[in-house]
């Protein structure tokens, strides 16, 4: 415990790992990592940089002296050179051209996107398992009827397969906006202070193909195919919203579902997981609080607002920079990956192991079914010879009467027995009820759930394969 604010993402929410990939370890080893990078592609090219120097570069990657940086950022009062000096302490014979022709978002932003691809790909595997969970559920109960809402009340009879497909269609988007996003990704590249790359031509004695060349390179050994073609001091912030918007699309995609299933809780119809000695309430002790639910959609609504920052930032970057990106984007960028990083989490850990309740589900059913079936009934009248006007007024009233027992006495829906008792409908209870097969409501849901499942959702999985099998770890 320490005395000092830590943020909850870290603490409550996000995974291990994702920290990890925020967290200074990385961050500052990739800095280097971005500055062997570049010498080793001037030393390519013909610059005086020995294999010496680039040997204890290699030898110095991971061992930051954290003290030593902040010492030198005390004294410089910027992060930048505080660690190109502290790079330099360990690695005496490469100092003098640590960090040559470059300028500072040379590390930070050719750092910022390659922890954005990373972290991408670490959301992409969670999607994923969250997917294949999904396809699962919604194949064990394809064909299982339950009652469908419009507008939270009483519609058609879906099936809870059927309805699961909804939320793994807006997963399956989702997916596909995280591999786009990652394969967009470029780096900055090599392009110096205003990104016109005057400091490598004045290296390379103006020989415009080989900076060309080095910035080609630089993109290769940091991971990218290519880096963009045109940036001013850094790359344009829209590449930053762009990221921020799928990670804003997930957490719609979360608070849907999860708001679904605070709703199906509160039915008793399905649960998320409840452990053996979890406390609902400290006051109420029977409670079942949805609390991984409506934990996904507080930070759903965090996620959501990602955007804002970034278009905000981008929007101000007069000409070719200006600072007031930076200490936004030290938050919006790492809290927003840690954000999506917890709400799949979350999403994973329920749909892990949800708890369903066929009898529940069916008594709901049976509740609304006897007014969902009047025009089934109509329509077996009328074909035994009635007046469909003359019969639509009589299942009009006694609709209207057995809704009002049911509101205002709350009493069963006696429907099915006040029209089997009216002369008028002609039909014994025996005969309505054989109207009544419930698997003739559902439409072709368990169809669906089966195509959808084979020609959508299967593709995404197979792409996938190497990825599936990860496991929550939810935290209180």
């Amino acid at each position: 415990m320490t005395s000092q604010y830590t943020s909850p993402l870290v603490e409550r929410v996000a995974t291990r790992e994702m920290c990890e990939l925020w967290g200074p370890q990385r961050k500052f080893s990739t800095w280097r990592r971005c500055w062997l990078a570049l010498a080793e592609a001037e030393h390519e090219l013909g610059l005086p940089i020995t294999a010496v120097q680039l040997d204890e570069m290699r030898a110095h990657l991971d061992d930051i002296d954290f003290e030593a940086a902040a010492r030198f950022e005390r004294e410089l009062r910027h992060d930048v050179m505080a660690h190109i000096h502290a790079f330099g302490v360990v690695a005496p014979a490469a100092k003098p051209i640590i960090h040559l022709g470059a300028t500072s978002c040379y590390v930070t932003d050719n750092t910022d996107l390659i922890l954005m691809r990373e972290g991408l790909d670490l959301l992409l595997t969670k999607a994923v398992n969250i997917l294949a969970k999904l396809a699962a559920f919604a194949q064990q109960w394809k064909d299982f009827p339950t009652l469908g809402f419009t507008h939270y009340q009483p519609a058609q009879v879906v099936t809870v397969g059927k309805r699961a497909c909804l939320w793994a269609q807006d997963l399956s988007m989702d997916i596909e906006d995280l591999e786009s996003a990652k394969a967009r990704l470029r780096c900055r590249g090599a392009k110096g202070t205003t990104g016109t790359q005057a400091s490598f031509m004045a290296l390379f004695d103006n020989d415009s193909d080989k900076v060309r060349e080095l910035d080609r390179r630089v993109a290769r050994k940091l991971g990218f195919a290519e880096s963009y073609p045109i940036t001013s001091q850094t790359y344009t912030r829209k590449v930053d919203t762009h990221v921020l918007r799928v990670l804003a699309a997930i957490g719609e995609s979360v608070h849907k579902w999860a708001t679904d299933m605070r709703l199906l809780q509160n039915l008793k119809e399905i649960e998320e997981p409840f452990e053996k000695n979890q406390v609902g309430s400290s006051a109420m002790a029977y409670k079942r609080n949805p609390m991984r639910c409506e934990r996904a959609c507080a930070l759903s609504r965090f996620l959501m607002t990602a955007p804002l920052h970034s278009s905000f930032t981008s929007a101000v970057q007069w000409f070719e920079r200006t600072l007031d990106d930076s200490a936004i984007r030290r938050i919006s960028i790492p809290e927003s990956f840690l954000a999506a990083d917890g709400v799949l989490n979350l999403y994973l850990n329920v749909m892990e192991n949800p708890a369903v309740y066929p009898k529940v589900i069916e008594r709901h059913l049976w509740a609304e079914l006897p007014f969902m079936a009047t025009e089934n009934i109509l329509m077996a009248c009328v074909k035994r010879g009635g007046d469909r006007q003359e019969l639509h007024e009589v299942i009009r009233k006694h609709s209207q009467a057995a809704a009002a027992q049911v509101k205002q006495e709350g009493r069963e829906n006696d429907l099915l027995d006040r029209l089997a008792a009216d002369p008028a409908i002609g039909m014994t209870r025996a005969e309505i009820d054989a109207i009544l097969d419930v698997r003739e409501f559902v439409g072709r849901a368990p169809q669906q759930v089966d195509e959808f499942v084979s020609d959508y959702v299967q593709p995404i999985l197979e792409r996938h394969r190497d990825r599936l099998g990860a496991a929550s770890d939810v935290r209180v």
